[in-house]
């Protein structure tokens, strides 16, 4: 089994910027790569970025290149995502998730087999 514990939400004003962190616990050893994924109210669960485990190899969606930039720490078994320059739209609640199958990039969420609890980012306008 695997853990995985979210946190660095919060509200911020539109131009801002924050840091989210998921650090992974348990069966780790396996991890191919690591996702970020949001949803917003009322929107279906959306793909954010992608990074390979080993490599750090990174893959963004569209409406956050330039803007986000994930990155990881093998050494604590941590991903983070930093996000600037954020939106009233990028208002959701952000998950990180685990992959264990080499599929790159990996934007679809059942090809991610652990999810965290998720963290709030609000944006202000």
């Amino acid at each position: 089994q695997m853990q995985l514990a979210e946190s660095g939400g919060g509200l911020v004003q539109a131009g801002g910027s924050l840091r989210l962190s998921c650090v992974a616990s348990g069966r780790t050893f396996n991890i191919y790569a690591m996702g970020w994924f949001r949803r917003a109210p009322g929107k279906a669960r959306e793909f954010v970025a992608a990074i390979t485990w080993s490599a750090g190899t990174t893959y963004y969606a569209d409406s956050v290149k330039g803007r986000f930039t994930a990155t990881r720490d093998s050494a604590k078994n941590t991903v983070y995502l930093q996000m600037n320059n954020l939106k009233p739209e990028d208002t959701a609640v952000y998950y990180c998730a685990a992959d264990r199958l080499e599929n790159w990039p990996p934007t679809n969420w059942f090809e991610y087999d652990y999810w965290g609890q998720g963290t709030q980012v609000t944006v202000s306008s």
